[in-house]
Order: structure tokens, then C-alpha cells, then sequence
């Protein structure tokens, strides 16, 4: 459920949005780095002869990134992108399948040595997965939960195995939901075979794998751990209470109270008998499970505990959580000892070798020394104390004045990752965008190519704002949040195509000045440009001419009911990309949105590989893309009025209202008012219904008189050679020539009634 305003804000929306969105996520120039907060982390060491270990890192940037380790150095091998939202936790399964699950409410599995092409899609939960556990020593079993205090056991071999081809019902689900095996799903069947396993937001999908449910939480989960033989889960979350399971079959054994604030993390030892819990009211408890009690508590932090990891033979444990620190503390004799500080909550931890690693709010992972195969050598070195067993003593302890020194200052190796962007602003001009990161740098994105046009380094958010704030009205044609720590642009039908702009003013060459662009139009083609490159490549340049855009009936209804469909009327430059919305193909932006199956997805426009179609994506897009087409369309028409000023001795022979194009110059009115003058001219320019005609592109005007370009074909008439100076008034004020009727309007009008121009000749020139 996207209560926020998320990047994947696709599926499961708690408002309604009658057509599917289309979103583009704009990738930093370095793209084997994360570019916000870490959630998870996963240390592999795979059988191979080279000996190589891995770390996998899942971010709140959507991503999982594999990374080679060796003794200096941490190489990003592979990015796993196939998330919309935040990527919440990830464990290893078996020899080489990685799990992970999202805020997207979806776990999807991949291959751990591939190049990150997502093997599968589950869907089962209804809100944010938050967590996993998996079994160490049953590689087909992995337990998932998640708030509205759902949790699923998923047996991963069935899960993953194809339903037979009889059902009709498989999709491949390859990388990123976009079915490679090309079954037609009936349309009328769609949320019921959700995709991948034909795993359904129903509780009896008609046909499929279902994992099994441990029904009984109340409220959000937020943590899970199994023991290695997938005999026993535990888990935790709002509720405050230790809950046991069998996975087997979903039944409660037993639950522990004890804490008195959210579970955030658990740990089993091998055989199931111990149990760790860390939690929002900051103790560390250990429970025998065979006595159903609460043997030790452990007062070590000032705050929330959010990570757990243990020694092997869960005599130590190292913990983590928003007060900072890392601790090492001896469960046996109760002594404790901080192991470093730094500036970031600590949202995980894995036991490496000799070395822990910390996934924190930071874009950087870090690697300290932690003695894990012999925790006893760091409490020789002293400074440790004794954990009370009381949640308050420790805060007690640090106020008298007794806080611990750290044995660490700096980490032994650090991930770097690239600052987040925490703030942004849409200028007005309606293609740039001001950010600024956690780093405090501040840029000017051109969010029609994707890229950063200016880095001002760190200076003032507010002053530069101001500095670049321009009196101009385009409308409202994208959104923006930045919740992935990148820029994620939203584009939602009809709205998106609300937006149009001169050819002169964008600097495209060779397009007659007065032509006018569509700026999400223009944006899609961009976008999408490797997609159609591709496409024709497969199936020959026909299928872009005859758009085939969806199949049969679904689209022809659909063109019923959008009657008034406009056809762009640029159409013989269709599929070309005109400079000012050319995407980087060096550092790709990446596409989230959905088409009429399969749920949404996320991938790289440099991936698309000319396959995907309606079923992948909005019908709206390629309708434009292929088509050309744009839907109707509001307000694109400024009504006003146009009178001579008081004493003016100078009349046009116009009356009533006058109609034209929002994004109309002020010079082009003063032409209008020189042409209209009582001169010796011909009266053929002016249409009945108003509407302007030459000179004035986009009026509707059939004159024979008028070029494309809504400019004169008939060369100047001598009185046109003599132009008289007008001025354009608008509230007493004179209007720049290179104002638009919409800025005029929003600027100096300021009112909702009709806008009243007025003209007057300038004495004296």
C-alpha cells in the first residue's frame, strides 16, 4: 500500500488513478554506487574454487548491488533493478538464489553469479514486506512478513517451478515481470493471476502455488528469524511479543512477552533452542525457548536496537540501532563493550570473517574489525562495562557522565556510496529542477534528458532558488518525489500532455520556429527511442507505422471512448529525437510503470529489448509513441479580450472575445493589433468564431493565406512595411514582448475572469 508518495505508486494505491502512471528514475552518473540509506546486507561465500566472497546490499534506491571482495578492494560486479520501491531485507537461499522483498509488497529471486536478471516475482502480501528469514540448512524455505501483520512460508522450489502449460496461466516473470514465455492472459482475469506464479492478491487463486500463511499477528511484523533446519520461526514487530511458529504448517506455538516497545530484530542459534530479540524500548533479551522464558536482559544502548548478529556459537552478540553504536557484548558474563560510533542509525549487520559489516541511513557501507571468531580478544584491550538489566540504567549511566570510549575511530573499509537527494524544487521554466543532496551539493537537473546541467556546489537551497526563479507559466506536466534518493518524474494521462512549448524557444533546429512541441510527448520519444530502435530491428519498421499498440478489441473500444483523440500533426518527424530530449545513454534513467498484466516493474530504457508491449506498458504511452496520438487535452486555449487604452486614437476592427494558443508571445499580438489597424489592408484574418488566424499559430484558421507555420505566405503589403510601434498593456503595466498570454495571466492579471490586453501606439519612434 503506497501511502507515500512512492517512485512505484502503481499498484495497490490507496487512491484511485484511472490510468496506469509511467515514472522515470534518473540514474547518477555512477551507477555502481547506492544513492540512499542501505537496508540490508548479505555476505555469500560460494563453493567456487577461487575462493571469492560477495556482499550483497540491498537500498532504499530500489536496488541490490552484488560486490567482489578481496583484501583492498570492493568491486560492484552486478545491480539487481527490478524493485519500485525500497528493497527491505534480502537473504541467501541454497547454493546461488538470492530473496530479497520490498515495499512494492512483492519478493522476487534471483541469481546470485547473474547480471541481475530477477528469476521470479511473489506476490502474496498486501502491504510492505518488511523482513525474511531463511533456513540455513533447508535451502527451499524462507519465511516473509510485512505490516498489516501478514507472514508467508514459502517452499522455494515450488514456488519457482512453471505450472504446467495446460493452465495457460505461466508467466516467466523475467527480469522485471515482464513475461518472457508470451501466454495471452484473458484481460478479464487479470488481478486474479497476478504475476509470476500466478500467486494472487486473493486468498484462493484459481490455480498456482500458495505459500503457507501463519495467521495471528495483529499488527505490522518487523522482524523474523529461522533456525537452520526451517523447523521453528520466530517473529516480532508492534505487538511487543515474541511469537514461535511451525513453518511447517503455520501453526502458533507459543508467544514471549517481556518487551515493552516494537520488535526490531531476532536471532536463533543452530538448534532453535535460544532466541535474541532487540527492540524500540532498547534491550537486548535472551529466551530459552524450551522454558518459554526470558533468561538474561541486557541494558546496552541509549535507544532503539534495529540489528542482531551473533558468533557462531551465540555466546557473543553485536548490536546496533538509532543511538549509533555498535556493541559487542558477552550474553554469558554480561559484559559489554562499544565498538565504534558514527553518524548514522545502524539498520543491519553481518558477521564477516574477522570484520562486521554495518548497513546504516548512509549510502556507504562500512567493514569494522570485530574479532568474530574470537570476540574475547577485544574486551583485553578494557573499556568494557556490565549491561544493566534494566532499560533505564544504561541512560542513567550515560548521564552520571560514565560513557563508553569507542575501541574503533575509523572503519577497516568502507563502500562508498553517493548522497541521496533529501530536497527539490520544480522552476518554473517546467524542465529543471533544483536538488540538493545530503552532502549539502546543489544541482540543476534537465529532466527531459536526464541529466545535471549545473552543479553549484554547496551553497545556499533557498538564495538559489530565488536566484533562478523566472517569470514564466507552463503548466503542471510531471511530478517529482525523491524517496528513491534520486529523482523519480512522474507522468500521469491526461495531465502530462498539458504542457507545449515554441520549437524557437527549445533551440531545435531545422522545425520552423512557430511549431509547436509537447513536452511529455517529446519526453516519451526520448525515453522510449532504444525501445522502438529495437523493436523495429524485431519486427520491421511496419509495426510502428500501423502502431499496433494493443491487440484487437481492447484498444478500439478504448479509441471509442477517446473519440477526441488529437493526432499530433507533426507527425512526419514521428520517431525522431529532437536534441533537447535526448536521454544519456551512459547513465540510462530507469522506467517504472505497468502495462495491462504482470504487475509493475522497473528497468533501464538501455534493457528494453523491443518485446514489451501492452502488456508492459500504459496503452496511453504507446498510443503516443507508435501513434502519435495525444489525449484531449484542457486548457491549452487563453480567452481574452483586447481593447485600445483610454485616449487611444487608434481602433481595430475586432470585437468580442478573442481566443488563442496559452503559450502566445505578446509580439505576436502586437503584429495581430498592426495587422487589424485601420489601414489600407485587406480583411480576409479574422475568423468569425474569433479565433486568431495568421500570425498567430494554433488558431484554427482555414484561410488559404495561412503557412503551417501560421505565418504569411503572401509576402508583405506595403502598408505592412511601415509598422507603427505598439505596446501591449496588461493592468497599466507594459508587457515584454517575449511574454506568453499564460504568464501574463498568472503574473499580471492575477485574476480568474477573462484576461483584458491593451494596445496603444508608441508616440515618437
Amino acid at each position: 500500500m503506497h501511502r507515500v508518495g512512492s517512485a512505484g505508486n502503481t499498484s495497490n494505491s490507496t487512491r484511485p488513478r484511472k490510468e496506469k502512471r509511467l515514472t522515470y528514475v534518473l540514474n547518477d552518473a555512477d551507477d555502481t554506487k547506492h544513492c540512499a540509506g542501505i537496508n540490508c546486507l548479505a555476505v555469500w561465500k560460494p563453493l567456487a574454487p577461487d575462493g571469492r566472497d560477495y556482499l550483497f546490499t540491498g537500498s532504499r534506491d530500489g536496488t541490490l548491488k552484488r560486490w567482489e571482495l578481496t583484501e583492498e578492494v570492493a568491486t560492484c560486479s552486478a545491480t539487481f533493478e527490478s524493485h519500485i520501491d525500497w528493497v527491505n531485507d534480502a537473504v541467501l537461499a541454497g547454493d546461488n538464489t538470492l530473496v530479497s522483498c520490498s515495499s512494492d509488497t512483492t519478493l522476487k529471486t534471483w541469481n546470485c553469479l547473474s547480471d541481475g536478471t530477477c528469476t521470479r516475482t511473489l506476490r502474496q502480501h498486501s502491504d510492505y514486506v518488511t523482513c525474511l528469514a531463511a533456513a540455513e540448512k533447508n535451502s527451499n524455505v524462507v519465511a516473509s512478513g510485512g505490516l498489516g501483520g501478514e507472514v508467508f512460508v514459502w517452499d522455494l522450489e515450488a514456488a519457482l517451478t512453471p505450472v504446467s502449460k495446460s493452465s495457460d496461466a505461466m508467466e516467466e516473470d523475467c527480469s522485471n515481470g515482464i513475461n518472457g514465455s508470451g501466454n495471452s492472459l484473458p484481460i478479464t482475469s487479470l488481478r486474479t493471476i497476478s504475476s509470476s506464479n500466478s500467486i494472487s492478491l486473493h486468498p484462493t487463486p484459481p490455480h498456482g502455488y500458495v505459500p503457507v500463511a501463519a495467521k495471528g499477528h495483529k499488527e505490522s511484523v518487523y522482524a523474523l528469524a529461522m533456525n537452520d533446519s526451517g523447523t521453528l520461526l520466530v517473529s516480532g514487530g508492534t505487538e511487543k511479543v515474541v511469537r514461535i511458529w511451525d513453518p511447517r504448517t503455520g501453526s502458533k506455538t507459543m508467544k514471549l512477552r517481556g518487551h515493552t516497545d516494537n520488535i526490531r530484530a531476532l536471532l536463533l542459534d543452530s538448534t532453535g533452542r535460544f532466541c535474541l530479540s532487540g527492540s524500540s524500548d532498547s534491550m537486548i533479551r535472551l529466551w530459552d525457548l524450551g522454558q518459554q522464558r526470558c533468561v538474561h536482559s541486557y541494558a546496552v544502548h541509549t535507544d532503539s536496537v534495529w540489528a542482531l548478529a551473533s558468533t557462531p556459537t551465540f555466546s557473543h552478540v553485536y548490536s546496533g540501532g538509532r543511538d549509533l553504536s555498535l556493541y559487542l557484548t558477552d550474553l554469558a558474563t554480561r559484559e559489554s563493550i562499544l565498538l565504534c560510533t558514527k553518524e548514522h542509525p545502524i539498520l543491519q549487520l553481518a558477521l564477516h570473517d574477522d570484520g562486521i559489516w554495518a548497513a546504516t541511513t548512509d549510502s556507504s557501507v562500512r567493514r569494522w574489525p570485530a574479532e568474530g571468531r574470537n570476540p574475547q580478544k577485544v574486551f583485553q584491550r578494557g573499556g568494557s562495562f556490565l549491561a544493566g538489566n534494566l532499560s533505564f540504567s544504561r541512560a542513567r549511566a550515560s548521564l552520571e557522565g560514565s560513557t563508553p570510549v569507542p575501541v574503533h575511530k575509523e572503519p577497516s573499509f568502507t563502500i562508498p556510496g553517493t548522497p541521496g537527494i533529501v530536497q527539490h524544487e520544480i522552476l518554473n521554466n517546467r524542465r529543471h529542477v533544483l536538488t540538493k543532496d545530503t552532502a549539502g551539493s546543489v544541482k540543476l537537473w534537465e529532466i527531459t534528458r536526464g541529466i545535471v546541467v549545473e552543479d553549484y556546489g554547496q551553497v545556499s537551497f533557498e538564495e538559489k532558488k530565488e536566484e533562478l526563479f523566472e517569470m514564466v507559466s507552463i503548466p503542471a506536466w510531471f511530478t517529482v518525489d525523491t524517496r528513491l534518493g534520486s529523482l523519480s518524474v512522474h507522468l500521469d494521462t491526461p495531465q502530462c500532455f498539458s504542457a507545449e512549448m515554441y520549437s524557437a524557444d527549445l533551440n531545435i533546429i531545422g522545425k520552423p520556429e512557430d511549431d509547436k512541441v509537447n513536452l511529455a510527448r517529446e519526453t516519451l520519444k526520448g525515453l522510449l527511442s532504444h525501445w522502438l530502435t529495437k523493436r523495429k530491428q524485431r519486427f520491421g519498421s511496419q509495426s510502428v507505422v500501423n502502431g499496433e499498440v494493443a491487440s484487437g478489441k481492447e484498444i478500439s473500444t478504448r479509441s471509442i471512448t477517446h473519440s477526441r483523440m488529437e493526432i499530433d500533426g507533426n507527425a512526419e518527424n514521428d520517431s525522431m529525437v529532437y536534441p533537447p530530449f535526448e536521454f544519456s545513454t551512459v547513465s540510462p534513467p530507469s522506467i517504472i510503470t505497468e502495462g495491462s498484466q504482470g504487475g509493475p516493474w522497473r528497468k533501464k530504457i538501455t534493457d528494453l529489448d523491443g518485446t514489451e508491449d501492452e502488456k508492459d506498458f500504459p496503452w496511453w504511452c504507446l498510443d503516443c509513441v507508435l501513434n502519435n496520438r495525444l489525449p484531449p487535452r484542457e486548457n491549452t486555449k487563453c480567452s481574452f479580450y483586447l481593447q485600445a487604452c483610454e485616449g487611444s486614437t487608434v481602433q481595430i476592427l475586432t470585437q468580442g472575445k478573442l481566443s488563442a494558443p496559452r503559450i502566445l508571445r505578446i509580439h505576436k499580438v502586437v503584429n495581430y493589433v498592426v495587422e487589424k489597424m485601420v489601414l489600407d489592408k485587406p480583411m480576409d484574418s479574422v475568423n468569425p468564431d474569433g479565433t486568431f488566424a495568421p500570425g498567430l499559430p494554433g488558431g484554427q484558421s482555414q484561410h488559404s493565406a495561412v503557412g503551417g507555420d501560421g505565418s504569411f505566405r503572401s509576402g508583405l503589403k506595403p502598408w505592412q512595411k511601415l509598422k507603427p510601434s505598439i505596446e501591449i498593456l496588461c493592468n497599466n503595466q507594459v508587457l515584454s514582448p517575449d511574454m506568453s498570454l499564460a504568464t501574463v495571466r498568472a503574473y499580471i492579471w492575477k485574476k480568474p475572469e477573462d484576461l483584458v490586453l491593451n494596445y496603444r501606439v508608441v508616440q515618437g519612434r
